[in-house]
């Protein structure tokens, strides 16, 4: 089956122009121009299968919202394919905007002095969708994201929480086959992402709607990705589950380790002690060399144990390694 979303070598080059100080300055960029360059994506390849939801994660300025600007059209690449539904989106707009959904954690869709119901209907007239679609839509997401209260209120008059669902709802409400999340839980409160969480996932599992996140948040990624791709620098450093992620790079798993009485010295074969305090001691393992079940078995054989714990990886931690270290080119894994 083909991708939905398809790039082959995709790079975006920004070109400024350089200027001297002074009338020499200026009479030298009008007849000799200089320009600098700056590369915000280079050569990145990725297919994305209908219904995927996928994690497109990197630290700030690698290239995450210029590769969703140029799925989108907004922006042209400088060179290389991309691909959405079949169509090549700077080409042609106006029938790749009908096939997506893009919600900007920074920036609305949402007309700033309607309230909240009548900006929806601009949108239905915008996009054309049938009436009655658009009320079996518009009731589910009022349904789904608790949005009943506020529907009549001017949309500056809505909190980030309310807005921000505001905005899900719009992006969704002509069907979309492909969704751009870029940060879309930046600052709201633990019940609001929960709610926007629930949704995306909903949307994904129960409509089959393709899904592309950019966040900041490793806890949505966790919550609701299976599959994550990593770039810095504009550069792919991986794309695969987060599973063989931790498997290649969270290696290190942790036992803790609760004693029925103070214990001085604590040792297990194939496993290191971070730290003990009385009756608690910590444990480092390699994951690959060693099993959780060897090294429980063996403390129960020697030791009064009154309860254990397994500490997986930490994912925030291996991706800012990641982020520190990078990723060779033989070492990208692809799904």
């Amino acid at each position: 089956m083909e991708p939905i979303v398809r790039t082959r070598d995709l790079r975006k080059v920004f070109r400024r122009p350089q200027r001297r100080p002074g009338v020499a300055g200026a009479l030298r960029a009008l007849f000799s121009p200089a320009f600098a360059e700056t590369v915000a994506v280079s050569d990145v390849s990725m297919e994305i299968a209908a219904g995927e939801l996928i994690g497109y994660l990197g630290p700030n300025g690698a290239g995450k919202s210029t590769t969703i600007k140029m799925l989108t059209g907004i922006l042209v690449p400088t060179s290389g394919v991309v691909e959405v539904a079949g169509l090549i989106p700077w080409r042609r707009r106006t029938e790749n905007a009908r096939n997506i959904g893009v919600v900007f954690g920074q920036r609305s869709q949402l007309y700033w002095d309607l309230p909240l119901r009548e900006s929806f209907e601009l949108l239905r007239a915008i996009y054309d969708i049938p009436r009655a679609r658009y009320r079996v839509n518009l009731d589910e997401f009022i349904d789904i994201l608790e949005m009943g209260e506020f529907l009549d209120t001017p949309v500056r008059q809505l909190s980030l929480g309310q807005r921000m669902r505001g905005d899900f709802a719009a992006a969704l409400l002509h069907d979309p086959r492909v969704v751009y999340l870029d940060e879309p839980t930046i600052g709201l409160d633990v019940v609001a992402k929960e709610a926007i969480r629930e949704f995306i996932l909903r949307i994904n599992q129960q409509r089959g709607t393709t899904v592309l996140l950019t966040t900041h948040d490793l806890a949505d990624v966790e919550r609701l990705c299976r599959r994550i791709v990593i770039i810095d620098r504009g550069r792919l450093l991986y794309d695969g589950t987060i599973e063989d992620l931790k498997d290649a790079y969270g290696r290190t798993r942790r036992l803790v380790v609760e004693f029925a009485e103070p214990q001085d010295h604590v040792v297990v074969e194939g496993a290191t002690l971070e730290h003990t305090d009385r009756c608690t001691a910590r444990f480092a393992f390699d994951r690959g060399a060693i099993s959780a079940d060897r090294l429980i078995t063996a403390l129960v054989a020697r030791y009064a144990v009154r309860d254990v714990a397994i500490e997986e990886p930490d994912l925030e931690g291996i991706i800012r390694r990641i982020y520190l270290e990078g990723i060779s080119p033989s070492e990208v894994l692809r799904p």
